[in-house]
């Protein structure tokens, strides 16, 4: 969300950039430094910045999982840097080229040696996640801002030591960005104003007041005269940096402007937007030249190429596009980054699977490669259930505009659109017969649908809150739903006649699961237990204890030996379900895990993540207790 206004240094970086080119072409992308027992990645975790190396030779994207450098001539992955343990939300290259910058979720900020490709430094002090990072134009101070501390540090890079810190704002501080002179400092932040400092005392020497929101973006002109700032009100305001006088509004996004940032000679702005558009601006007359469309998700992230001949723009449910300037043409989307990856499947024979995302209604990858094999376009979706059935001859979605979509999995071909739920779809299963459909709903119903017209069979109610979850029995004769009213409800498949409640759960319970016999009934919940139920007798068994937070994501093994659990601690726990032990914990993603899911011969697990990313684990069947 900052200009990335670079001195050149060619010939080190054609260095860099041939060193890591060659890196690439020996590696598969997909197995770039995967956790422990983890043997794959799908996707590239969902995008937070954009940013281009000084010399323009390469592209550096902050997604959830790591730090992406592309070949910005060929479009190619060149490196994958990781280290943070949580989303990262802004980057920043020195003017030199040889740091890299990241700022992420848990406060901390680090510094990488592009050359090597190793993590430098750490830099600590904020108390909550950092938004922003910017080097100085001599490259030796970087500033930050935060989230949670309300407060812009000033960093020392020589010594990596806390300068200044910077306190006045009243709400989380987002954007900061330093003057071409280096000697002032712009914020931007969540109560409204944007503040100037000056860089060596570190005291505030003005406040610019206008906008009715927050401030999400802020910017220098290149000759330091004007700042360009942009807001949630929809407006991007142009100011006079030495009276701090509003010279113009410029106010063409019917929605919140995310970035504002200026080509490198001065003379046009591009402004990003919640309406999925990029708009350009004439500078000096703040007259509105373009408007770029291809985006069908919010815009947060914008960077010119250092010649600005190329435009980047990066969002979190939507890939990355590259724009040719003048022309505002579409040049180039660079493939993989996907949004919070909700629900994954896998085919019958195990060689495809299948995620739903926020950003698509489905993709299928490869097993084999771990390559996407194919997107199921149509309407987006706003939440991300799939499901399959038996057969894999189709395919199924929900979606927040509370409408299911049936898809034929060969062609992707959209075959139904299924409405009557009054709030958004929150889980599909097919019975294993494969001739009807659940969904459950935010409307506490769900309905039963006949998966091969579409046709309406029954609405089942009782449930008093949020039905996060229904499942068939392997028998296809009972339907198990989860709810936030924290209880599970057995219904009778074919009638939709309730046969029992089971209570114990104190909390939101999320997902519940027969095991492959259909004697047991796992649940997890909002509470951090998973409970094991004796379908039979109706009677709780076990409580399975051991993460930090919700579970979200429950699957048993196709022996039945074995229950996986995924959580919002960012940790896929393995458990003996005979006794109730826990066997292993996995850990590799950096946010919230929604959905795990057994191979059919029970050997690989998959899991889905809010990262945006899929990660597959080996399993085996002799899987060592921790200590």
């Amino acid at each position: 969300m900052k200009t990335k206004l670079f001195l050149s240094v060619f010939f080190t970086q054609l260095l860099i950039s041939t060193l890591l080119l060659s890196n690439s072409v020996a590696q598969d992308y997909t197995k770039w430094h995967l956790p422990e027992g983890a043997k794959a990645r799908m996707g590239k975790g969902r995008v937070g910045d954009v940013a281009y190396s000084p010399d323009g030779h390469s592209i550096a994207v902050a997604a959830a999982i790591g730090i992406w450098l592309y070949d910005a001539q060929t479009y190619q992955e060149l490196s994958l840097l990781t280290g943070h343990t949580r989303p990262i939300e802004s980057i920043d290259f020195s003017p030199d080229g040889q740091t890299l910058a990241s700022g992420c979720r848990d406060g901390s900020i680090y510094l990488w040696d592009i050359a090597t490709e190793q993590h430098k430094q750490t830099l600590k002090g904020h108390k909550g996640g950092v938004f922003g990072v910017v080097f100085s134009p001599d490259g030796q101070t970087l500033a930050s801002c935060s989230g949670g501390d309300v407060t812009i540090y000033l960093w020392g890079i020589a010594t990596g030591q806390h300068k200044q810190a910077l306190k006045g704002h009243t709400d989380s501080v987002i954007s900061v960005a330093f003057s071409p002179d280096g000697q002032t400092l712009a914020s931007g932040s969540y109560d409204g104003s944007i503040r100037l400092w000056d860089v060596a005392t570190g005291q505030h020497k003005q406040t610019l007041k206008g906008h009715t929101e927050d401030v999400d973006s802020v910017v220098f002109s290149p000759d330091g005269q004007t700042l360009a700032s942009g807001s949630y009100d929809g407006s991007i305001r142009l100011w006079d940096v030495a009276t701090g006088q509003h010279k113009q509004t410029l106010k063409e996004h019917p929605l919140q402007v995310f970035s504002v940032v200026f080509s490198p000679d001065g003379q046009t702005l591009a402004s990003s937007s919640g309406d999925s558009t990029i708009r350009l601006w004439d500078a000096a007359t703040g007259q509105h030249k373009q408007t770029l469309k291809g985006h069908t998700r919010p815009v947060e992230s914008l960077t010119f190429s250092p010649d600005g001949h190329t435009l980047a723009s990066g969002s979190w449910n939507d890939p990355i596009r590259l724009w040719d300037m003048p022309t505002g043409q579409h040049k180039q989307t660079l493939k993989g980054h996907i949004s919070q990856v909700m629900s994954v499947v896998f085919s019958p024979d195990g060689q495809t699977l299948a995620s739903g995302s926020l950003d698509d209604p489905i993709r299928l990858w490869d097993m084999v490669t771990g390559q996407h094999k194919q997107t199921f376009k149509g309407d987006r979706m706003s939440f991300g259930s799939v499901a399959s059935s038996p057969d894999w001859r189709t395919l199924a979605s929900g979606s927040y505009d509370n409408t299911i979509r049936i898809w034929d999995a060969g062609t992707g071909e959209r075959k139904h659109t299924l409405k009557g739920h009054t709030r958004s779809i929150k889980n599909l299963a097919f019975s294993p017969d494969g001739q009807t459909l659940a969904s459950s709903s935010g409307d506490s119903t769900i309905r039963l649908w006949d998966a091969a017209t579409g046709e309406h069979k029954h609405t089942l109610k009782g449930h008093t809150s949020t039905v996060y979850n229904a499942v068939f029995s392997p028998d296809g004769q009972t339907l198990a739903s989860s709810s936030g009213d924290s209880t599970i409800r057995l219904w009778d498949a074919a009638t939709g006649e309730h046969k029992h409640t089971l209570k114990g759960h104190t909390s939101t319970v999320y997902n519940a699961v027969f095991s492959p016999d259909g004697q047991t009934l796992a649940s997890s919940s909002r509470d951090g237990n998973i409970y094991l139920w004796d379908v039979a007798t109706r009677q709780h068994k076990q409580t399975l204890q051991g993460h930090a937070l919700s579970v979200f994501g429950i699957a048993f093994s196709p022996d039945g030996q074995t229950l996986a659990s995924g959580s919002w601690d960012k940790t896929i726990c393995l458990w003996d379900v005979a006794t109730g032990q826990h066997k292993q914990t996995l850990q590799g993603h950096t946010s919230r895990i929604m959905s795990v899911a057994f191979s059919p011969d029970g050997q690989t697990l998959a899991s889905g993540s809010y990262d945006g990313t899929v990660l597959l684990w080996h399993i085996t069947s002799t899987a060592t207790k921790d200590p």
